[in-house]
């Protein structure tokens, strides 16, 4: 009964990590705050993202239009909430995408080893040889500009960080007992590396994809600013501020507020990002303690 008390007693690694590292907090209720604003778009916004009111063009922030409106008489903030949505899904998903299969070519090229791995490290090794905003814009030149092949486009630059994460501790961890007992009972590749290996290495994973999403949300940002995101009149941070570019010498708020979204967005990921990696890593953990 005492070690039963004893273990559910035990403080949480991602709890203590937060509480040492009080910064982390700063990310934790950005990221909230960011999340719940999105969420929250069609409810509390206070205008029509798409509605355009000439009347009211390049309007500065007032009480009627708190962040001003840009050249089509939209109101700013409602286009900011818009386009947090699209801003977290395209991240969300994109990171996702990447996570789903550098992870498996990861863990394949490390187990089997061999051909298969010189296969996977080289073409890991042709992706890396490419700086990620120029890999995203020819492959989302090559699809064409929509949300579904901006998100192909930015999972594709992803890739190569999470097969060679993946592939690390893989090479090691077939070696250890538990995966050669399995392998002496019979058990498949497929279920050593799914059962056994998988969850022992999925926390490196998860880290970086929260670090990753950040570099995601950026590269969207880059490809919608050059026209090559999400196409008008949806709202977007990096369509925003391409749209406000020509008028930033008489209306800094079309470029100053989205810029914002986006630094609070990637400050509050890799806040998180942080955290987490403190909480996974025993080393960390024990230098903290």
């Amino acid at each position: 009964m005492s070690s039963a008390v004893a273990v559910s007693a035990r403080p949480n690694p991602l709890w203590q990590a937060l509480r040492k590292n009080r910064l982390s907090w700063v990310g934790v209720a950005l990221l909230l705050l960011i999340v719940g604003v999105a969420l929250l778009a069609p409810w509390i916004a206070p205008h029509d993202p798409l509605q355009q009111n000439i009347a009211y063009r390049l309007d500065p922030p007032s009480a009627d239009y708190w962040l001003g409106t840009e050249s089509y008489g939209r109101d700013v903030l409602s286009r900011l909430m818009y386009g947090a949505r699209i801003s977290l899904m395209v991240g969300f998903v994109s990171i996702l995408i990447a996570m789903v299969v550098g992870s498996a070519l990861g863990i394949l090229a490390g187990y089997v080893g061999g051909l298969v791995d010189q296969v996977v490290m080289g073409l890991v090794d042709v992706l890396l040889s490419f700086p990620a905003l120029l890999l995203g814009l020819m492959v989302a030149a090559m699809l064409g500009a929509n949300l579904h092949n901006l998100i192909i486009a930015i999972a594709l630059t992803e890739i190569a960080p999470f097969v060679r994460v993946a592939r690390a501790p893989t090479i090691s961890l077939k070696q250890r007992d538990f995966v050669e007992a399995g392998r002496a009972l019979g058990f498949g590749p497929w279920r050593l590396m799914g059962v056994h290996i998988l969850p022992n290495m999925i926390s490196d994973v998860i880290v970086l994809g929260s670090m990753w999403m950040a570099s995601a949300i950026r590269t969207e940002a880059s490809l919608s600013f050059i026209g090559l995101g999400v196409p008008p009149p949806t709202a977007t941070w990096g369509g925003m501020i391409r749209e406000g570019f020509e008028n930033i010498l008489d209306a800094w708020w079309l470029v100053v507020f989205p810029c914002i979204a986006i630094l609070a967005t990637v400050l509050a990921l890799n806040l998180l990002g942080d955290a987490l990696r403190d909480a996974i890593d025993p080393k960390l953990r024990s230098e903290r303690s």
